[in-house]
């Protein structure tokens, strides 16, 4: 399958300046906005339209304000949600309450016990822009973690979107998908959330506190991605001088396609548009690799590039 070129230039990293700037949200603040997609207020938290619970709403505002204030959680701030579409009404809560744009999404799996009970097999959660940082084959970058919680980097293929995906409820076959993709890039996400435990509390808690995600590393794009097996395209991560994971695409359950495919259907669900240049980080192809602010970490894709990320601690906006 092959795909025309697109022209494409790496989201620039934002100073410190302004994220903090952005981090400030009184109550006078304008609603938060998907790009190309729907607005949302305060008064409606819910991209289904419904409302949500009080309950889940007071959840939505302390995972919110922890994750403004950088404050570690000892425990999930209420009733565990029950089913997947609770947490979602959740981190749609939350989404609406963020000063921020949602620049694109990372997807995540299911253990096999998990996918059983949930009736999943993938998790979704928002990547806001002002936490995008695009860097060049062997530079580096320095991304914010929340110190006593939980901080992890993982190695992964991002689909960049090259045109916009309507919330329609289709199949949609490997061909159809791959033209969707405007390219397929190296890069890392930034897996932190302030409750250390979250990822021991299941995967409802997860998809409620933003997908347990605080960022993106975007690499660089990969030449004819599109002619390459999975098997081909290699990654490994390195921390603190060990290797602690050596992979392929291929160790994303059915490719970075099928990732895909479960976005676009999630995205369909939820009412949302995906618009061109929507970022899909497709999941850990090396596996989830603690880090914390001392740790260094490499992350090598064999003749497509490499870069190295230290972390530094998230600081409140507030």
């Amino acid at each position: 399958m092959r795909l025309r070129p697109a022209n494409w230039a790496i989201l620039p990293q934002i100073d410190t300046g302004d994220k903090k700037r952005m981090l400030k949200r009184g109550p006078d603040a304008k609603p938060y906005q998907i790009r190309g997609g729907h607005n949302l207020s305060m008064s409606e938290p819910v991209l289904s339209g419904s409302r949500l619970p009080e309950s889940d709403d007071a959840v939505s505002r302390e995972l919110v304000n922890a994750r403004m204030s950088a404050t570690p959680l000892s425990a999930f701030p209420g009733p565990l949600p029950e089913t997947m579409a609770q947490a979602y009404a959740i981190q749609s809560a939350s989404i609406a309450r963020w000063p921020d744009t949602v620049e694109g999404w990372k997807v995540g799996l299911l253990p096999p016990p998990a996918r059983e009970r949930y009736l999943a097999e993938r998790l979704a959660g928002p990547i806001f822009r002002s936490q995008i940082h695009g860097v060049a084959t062997g530079s580096s970058t320095v991304m914010p973690i929340f110190v006593g919680g939980f901080a992890a980097v993982e190695a992964e293929f991002v689909c960049r979107l090259g045109v916009t995906v309507k919330p329609v409820d289709r199949e949609w076959t490997d061909e159809e998908l791959a033209n969707l993709v405007g390219g397929l890039h190296i890069g890392a996400e930034i897996a932190s959330s302030p409750m250390a435990q979250i990822n021991n509390l299941g995967p409802t808690v997860v998809v409620s506190d933003f997908g347990n995600n605080a960022g993106l590393v975007l690499g660089p794009e990969i030449p004819d991605w599109q002619t390459k097996r999975p098997e081909d395209l290699p990654a490994r991560t390195i921390v603190d001088g060990e290797v602690v994971g050596e992979a392929s695409a291929a160790a994303i359950k059915d490719g970075p396609i099928d990732a895909l495919r479960f976005i676009v259907a999630l995205a369909a669900e939820r009412r949302l548009e995906l618009p061109a240049g929507t970022l899909i980080s497709t999941g850990a192809s090396t596996g989830i690799h603690d880090v914390k602010v001392t740790s260094t970490s490499r992350l090598e894709f064999g003749d497509y590039g490499w870069f190295d990320v230290s972390y530094e601690a998230m600081s409140g906006g507030q």
